[in-house]
């Protein structure tokens, strides 16, 4: 296995904070992640140590107040120290992701005393959230939910059930969509639920192709009895604050998957250098050579999509379409490269002695997560011709 290690990428970053961050995420990835990453992968461990690390570190709330834990970043910064651990394991990049996606909701919709009273855990005491929208038969069609939140006195109490949930039955706590009013969007309402609260289970974890260290499970609510004051934003409000965290989520999964791109890339140009065919680095021929640079360019083109669409949201600009973008070009990107990642090792791209099976593996969830890549081309296509003509509501 080549063992030289890869070029650090050469990133464009706007303060001399920004910088130490990139470089204190670069050392924990590789002196924490990506040693054992392969290892408990194939194990199926969650490596909950890890984010207690990235919480101490400061690097689990960045984009967030730091008046209540976070880390005061533009989420162009945020972004990038999320591709940094997710190249060294996806896993840990997807999973910092879902839990900033996690904070959303009261980060930006809570009163000023839910998020003095729960924020600053969240951010930086060492919790771990989830991010409850899809069920069992609602997925793409999430406004058609059917998990319900009924009224009692000062409480609601919420039953149904949730799917695909990225720490599903690990989690401390939970950003849950559920059913307040009427049918469609305009019924929603969002909730904060701690993970320990009764009437709460998750599933066993689904058994999955790749990721496999990062639990993914159905959550259910029997009557899960949770007071007003965690209500975020107001009735009906739900749906609208579910697809304004997904917008910003989309971001880190664009950048999630160019780190498992960049990984990929490294992986191959360092394999390509070391292997002779012929009496020669199979680098050498045209043919292998053609394909990395396509590789490459493809990644950075994606990174300055992702980062282009950062950017605009730290203006305080519209960026829906450009996330949507960003999702959809990284995340067909890190297909693509893992393929040829694959093809670049030949027979022993196919093998699990060398990474690359495995992030060819890990990058197809990519694609479905957090809107399918198909959702992101017809959110693309609103933007730019309108809505539907069948479309109602």
């Amino acid at each position: 296995m080549p063992d030289r290690a890869p070029q650090p990428v050469d990133r464009q970053l706007p303060t001399d904070e920004a910088r130490d961050l990139i470089s204190l995420a670069r050392d924990i990835a590789q002196r924490e992640i990506a040693p054992g990453a392969a290892e408990e992968e194939d194990a199926g461990h969650f490596p909950r140590e890890v984010f207690t690390l990235l919480s101490r570190s400061g690097l689990l709330g960045l984009p967030y107040d730091s008046e209540y834990g976070g880390g005061d970043q533009p989420y162009e910064v945020y972004l990038q120290v999320l591709e940094e651990l997710a190249a060294a394991r996806l896993t840990v990049g997807l999973g910092v992701s879902v839990h900033s996606l996690s904070c959303h909701a009261l980060a930006n919709y809570g009163t000023k005393q839910q998020q003095v009273e729960h924020l600053p855990a969240m951010l930086g005491g060492g919790l771990l959230g989830a991010y409850c929208l899809s069920e069992p038969s609602s997925g793409s069609d999430a406004a058609s939910l059917r998990t319900k939140a009924v009224r009692d006195g000062d409480d609601w109490v919420i039953d149904g059930t949730k799917a695909w949930i990225t720490h599903g039955g690990i989690a401390d706590f939970y950003t849950v969509m559920a059913r307040t009013g009427e049918d469609g969007p305009r019924g929603i309402s969002a909730f904060l639920v701690p993970g320990d609260a009764a009437g709460l289970s998750g599933a066993a974890p689904e058994k999955k192709m790749g990721m496999k260290g990062s639990p993914t499970a159905q959550v259910h609510f029997d009557g899960v009895r949770v007071p007003d004051e965690r209500r975020l934003g107001e009735e009906g409000q739900g749906f609208a604050i579910a697809l304004s965290a997904l917008d910003s989520g989309r971001l880190g999964i664009a950048a999630c998957a160019i780190g498992l791109a960049q990984a990929a890339l490294d992986e191959a140009v360092a394999y390509a250098s070391d292997r002779r065919q012929f009496g020669r680095p199979i680098s050498d021929f045209q043919g292998l050579r053609f394909m990395l640079a396509d590789m490459a360019t493809q990644i950075e083109a994606g990174r300055a999509l992702y980062l282009a669409a950062a950017r605009l949201r730290d203006a305080g600009r519209p960026f829906a379409k450009q996330a949507a973008m960003a999702k959809l070009h990284c995340t067909d990107t890190a297909m693509k490269a893992t393929i040829d990642a694959v093809q670049v090792l030949g027979g022993y791209g196919y093998t699990a002695d060398f990474p690359v099976e495995r992030y060819m593996r890990e990058a197809k969830v990519l694609q479905i997560v957090e809107g399918t890549n198909q959702i992101q081309r017809m959110v693309i296509a609103r933007h730019l011709a309108g809505p539907e003509a069948h479309r109602t509501g």
